[in-house]
């Protein structure tokens, strides 16, 4: 065999396997190489709402309240367990866990008159910076 033919196939071979790897190789390197995404809850970027804010006080009429839990960059955290904790009134869910857009739900009611100052806590151990009120009328 000649020099010319055994150097073709050093390079034909060398360009198969190059081929070869980025073909079924390229999807599973750049999984690898990516940045993880961060998944922890942030208090500061997690969110509450509730509607509506004024609620009759006769222990039927409640205000739902979501909470959404976000990580650092704003990505929905998922299946974190969420509490709240309330001056007044009664929570029907005692605890929430968030589905895959980062929500937990949760209805307050009273029977007494007065604001309700609510708290969350996520993973029994985070306190979200925010706070809401509800009226009782």
């Amino acid at each position: 065999m000649d020099k010319t033919l055994g150097t073709l196939l050093v390079v034909f071979f060398l360009s198969f396997t190059l081929f070869v790897t980025v073909v079924f190789f390229n999807k599973p390197i750049a999984k690898f190489t990516r940045a993880k995404e961060d998944f922890l809850p942030s208090s500061a970027n997690s969110l509450i709402f509730a509607y509506p804010l004024t609620v009759k006080a006769d222990g039927i009429t409640e205000s739902t309240i979501n909470v959404f839990v976000r990580s650092d960059k704003g990505i929905p955290v998922k299946e974190q367990k969420v509490t709240l904790a309330s001056t007044v009134g009664s929570i029907k869910e005692n605890e929430a866990s968030t589905d895959d857009q980062g929500k937990a739900t949760f209805h307050l009611s009273s029977s007494s008159k007065g604001v309700a100052e609510i708290e969350v806590m996520i993973g029994g151990s985070l306190k979200l910076n925010q706070k809401l009120s509800v009226k009782f009328e």
